[in-house]
């Protein structure tokens, strides 16, 4: 049986009303977005002392700045909206899986790439990734790699910050009824502005924070939703109660039509697993994550910068799976669809918190899309400068 809870929910507004709740949800982003800017400003000078200082931070990062930035910069919205929905919608077993490789790639990631991209980086002065394979394999004139891996990282981490800009429009339009376009061309240009005004450090810096308002909130949201559900016990025997919900190895099939109405449950392959866990190899070529390693000040710091990545990693995955398992045992957060579904932290915190810190809940989704959009149009920067650098390096040398 579900635990019943006696609340009113007033998550769902046909008119989108500016009411007293929306404008203290909207002054806590508010306070959010200008500390973001101070800090961008703050570190504007430091960046423009010359390339290097601007595209790698002068390689002054600390442990935890490395470890936080790392991982802020590369969960995006998924690690607040699609993974509690995924985990809502079909049980442990996906975002379970999804959750094991994700973790397993950031500790072999810190383990075995880290201590010797730093060390080649510094060997050969390179401060960005293409410019790292050009000098290590000792191009010439031809700077065919520098090229060709500009070009790829501008393409798909194009199509990859969009969708962390989506994350944006959606929150807004959820919140606020604001048109989600108009909303992402918003917040592009937030993200444009602040990528020019504070280079690499203000992008860690900014990292930093992001990542400890993601994990409070996550945490905060947890805890909360499993008061209201009555207990972990009493949650875990709900998820129990539905066919495959709370398993690994099958995954549930709900209804689209009707809220609590589950179909038999699928097997879980080991193909599914397969797949789940291969998302942890995308760490290994995340250049927003390796210029983390380049940046570090001392090789020494990344063993404790990985121990701090992984506790991170786990605690926040692990929270954000919980909300999505709990929220299957809370009326009021009912769905029919996996996309609606993705709303599950955000009608939460609205739901359980009082309007202002409901609002910095829901800066922590803003937090990790920004972070990641932040990130992401860095690189883009960074590798068309470069590859701006490689063709005039093919020009004829002027008299």
């Amino acid at each position: 049986m579900r635990h019943i809870i006696n609340l009113h929910v007033s998550i769902v507004k046909e008119d989108f009303p500016m009411d007293g709740a929306n404008l203290q949800h909207l002054l806590a982003m508010a306070l959010y977005m200008l500390a973001v800017i101070v800090i961008g400003i703050v570190f504007a000078r430091r960046a423009n002392k010359d390339a290097e200082a601007y595209f790698l931070g002068g390689r002054s990062l600390g442990p935890w700045v490395t470890a936080f930035s790392a991982e802020a910069s590369d969960m995006s919205g998924y690690l607040l909206m699609g993974l509690p929905g995924l985990a809502y919608w079909t049980g442990l077993a996906d975002a379970g899986w999804t959750c094991i490789g994700l973790a397993l790639g950031t500790y072999l990631n810190f383990l075995i790439t880290s201590r010797r991209l730093r060390r080649y980086s510094i060997a050969v002065n390179a401060f960005t990734v293409p410019d790292f394979f050009s000098k290590r394999y000792h191009e010439g004139r031809h700077k065919t790699l520098m090229v060709l891996s500009s070009l790829i990282i501008i393409i798909f981490f194009s199509v990859y910050a969009a969708q962390c800009l989506s994350t944006c429009g959606k929150l807004f339009a959820n919140l606020f009824g604001l048109s989600y376009q108009s909303m992402m061309i918003v917040a592009a240009a937030f993200v444009l502005l602040y990528t020019f005004l504070g280079g690499f450090l203000a992008e860690s810096a900014s990292d930093f924070m992001q990542a400890v308002v993601m994990v409070t909130v996550l945490v905060l949201i947890l805890i909360m939703s499993v008061g209201a559900a009555g207990g972990l016990s009493a949650a875990i025997q709900n998820a129990e109660s539905i066919d495959g919900f709370f398993s690994l190895v099958r995954s549930a099939t709900p209804s689209t039509t009707e809220v609590d109405v589950f179909g038999a449950a699928r097997p879980y392959g080991v193909l599914s697993i397969v797949s789940c866990l291969a998302w942890g190899l995308g760490y290994f070529g995340m250049p927003q994550v390796l210029l983390r390693f380049m940046g570090i000040r001392s090789e020494k710091e990344l063993k404790l910068s990985r121990r701090v990545a992984i506790v991170w990693v786990v605690i926040s995955m692990a929270a954000a799976v919980f909300i999505g398992i709990v929220g299957r045992s809370i009326v009021g957060l009912d769905y029919l669809s996996n996309s609606d579904a993705e709303n599950i932290f955000v009608d939460a915190a609205i739901l359980f918190l009082p309007p202002v810190l409901a609002g910095f809940a829901c800066a922590g989704v803003l937090a990790a899309a920004i972070s990641s959009s932040v990130s992401t149009r860095g690189v883009p920067m960074q590798r068309a400068w470069y590859w701006s650098r490689a063709v005039n390096s093919r020009s004829p040398a002027r008299a």
